[in-house]
């Protein structure tokens, strides 16, 4: 553990593996499986696609009614994809470390004859002629699609409890938030309902879940994915990324979506690195700048006791840590507000009350927005995602806490924005472009993950990669799963 003992990492952490026990699945379930392990296991014949798929279907069939991650679960045409990984598989042919995974979307990602709604009653019967390009890309990789992923109505907020298939509850205490807007594909991952998922991300809807259910969320550089095809919420801030049970299961997913798409006028060709062997970089030599001044500001003490554990284990395993001072960040509010309404704008004229209240809500008051406030905006942004390239010159990546605080109470939320899931510490990233991923690094004292948030320059997702995979082996807070047995 390069010279950190168990005993010191888990006393530094704030998680006290002592404090709460969490059951370990005993090995002879398959959902347990990493997708990397998945992903040998077949390789190796000692499971067949059928049988993951199988154990993933149960697993979903006997405790989704209580976390309520998905809005569709596609099992006929999982079961259809899965035997046909399997004969390809015994006719060797392979298309890779995904053939034959069972993984899940994110229903505002369109795929072909099944419904995708946004979790909106608006888009309640909608059902798409195409995929988008990240679930062709999925597909062609031989994965096999469990089903869409329920989620913070268009994506609009943070905590998906404001959707029109009921709230998303957090495995960890479901009387809390997952986290949003990509809160379904979190808790499917924390649930072990699958072993990889697609969440959306435009101000942390990917990393605010990952770090608030306690698996890994990663949001590549603004281009370096595809969004087309995927219901906008602001067609200059989305990113689509990853939620894993490890570091190294999210690089092989986005091995799998990342790369230039000649119809998406916001991806940027750049040579798709081969991320896998990210992993085998050696973190002793990345330069570590944190950032305090805006990102440890109104943040729970155990947040931050977490976050600090966490980067002492970091000054251990690189060439050191240092304080830095980031540039202010256009507000991203006034980017999207103009966005969603444009959008939404023939909808919500004729039909509002398809809208969740608090969506409505926040549509209306998103088309207050000017054209000169907007146009600002836009310009600030461009030349922000320029300039944030100097904050790399000194230093390799960024360390903050994902989120200020741990998940919150579901109740009804006061905006579709708010209830507990504050965007301060990932919104940034995402007028900046930047790479960021959250892993885990410690628990509440109520038993609640925490999130630590790792960011790079534009399009080194290998060098985010390697010190996230290089922390998670040094620590063992992403082994922890929730226990669903008994909850209501």
């Amino acid at each position: 553990m390069t010279g950190i003992s168990r005993r010191n990492l888990l006393s530094a952490g704030v998680g006290l593996a002592a404090s709460f026990a969490v059951k370990s699945a005993p090995a002879s379930d398959l959902t347990s499986l990493t997708l990397k392990q998945a992903s040998d296991a077949l390789r190796a014949k000692s499971t067949s696609p059928v049988d993951l798929t199988e154990a993933c279907l149960a697993r979903i069939e006997k405790y989704d009614h209580s976390v309520n991650s998905f809005i569709t679960v596609t099992k006929d045409q999982a079961m259809e994809a899965a035997r046909a990984a399997e004969a390809d598989q015994k006719r060797g042919k392979w298309r890779g470390p995904l053939h034959g995974i069972p993984v899940a979307v994110k229903d505002n990602m369109d795929t072909a004859g099944i419904r995708t709604t946004g979790a909106s009653e608006l888009f309640k019967n909608r059902v798409p002629t195409e995929d988008c390009e990240v679930v062709r890309r999925l597909k062609n990789a031989g994965a096999v699609i469990l089903g869409k992923l329920n989620m913070h109505e268009f994506a609009y907020g943070g905590t998906s409890s404001v959707t029109y298939f009921g709230p998303v509850h957090n495995p960890w205490a479901l009387d809390h938030i997952p986290g949003g807007s990509s809160g379904g594909s979190a808790a499917a991952i924390a649930s072990d309902f699958c072993y990889g998922t697609l969440g959306t991300d435009t101000a942390g809807s990917v990393r605010i879940p990952a770090s608030l259910c306690g698996v890994v969320g990663l949001k590549p550089t603004y281009g370096r994915v595809s969004i087309r095809g995927v219901i906008p919420l602001s067609v200059s801030l989305d990113h689509v990324g990853p939620l894993t049970k490890t570091v190294e299961d999210a690089a092989l997913m986005l091995q799998v979506i990342a790369g230039y798409d000649e119809a998406d006028p916001t991806t940027v060709d750049v040579p798709v690195p081969d991320y896998s062997k990210a992993m085998l970089a050696r973190a002793a030599k990345f330069r570590l700048g944190v950032p305090r001044e805006r990102f440890f500001s109104n943040v729970n003490p155990e947040v931050a006791q977490a976050a600090d554990a966490a980067i002492d284990v970091l000054r251990k395993l690189t060439a050191g840590v240092t304080g830095v001072t980031l540039p202010p960040s256009e507000n991203p509010a006034r980017i999207w507000d103009a966005e969603i309404y444009a959008y939404h704008a023939k909808w919500i004229k004729e039909t509002p009350q398809l809208y969740q209240p608090q969506t409505r809500a926040a549509i209306l008051r998103s088309g207050q927005e000017t054209a000169e406030a907007y146009a600002d905006a836009r310009w600030n942004m461009e030349v922000q995602r320029r300039e944030i390239r100097k904050a790399f010159a000194d230093i390799d990546l960024l360390i903050t806490p994902t989120m200020p605080n741990v998940a919150g109470l579901i109740v009804p939320p006061a905006g579709a924005r708010g209830g507990g899931a504050s965007s301060q510490n990932t919104q940034p990233f995402d007028v900046w472009g930047l790479p960021t991923i959250s892993v885990p690094c410690g628990f509440s004292q109520s038993g609640l993950p925490i999130g630590l948030q790792i960011t790079g320059a534009p399009f080194n997702e290998p060098a985010v990669l390697a010190l996230a995979h290089a922390y998670e082996q040094a620590t063992e807070w992403h082994k922890r799963r929730p226990e669903l047995e008994g909850k209501a």
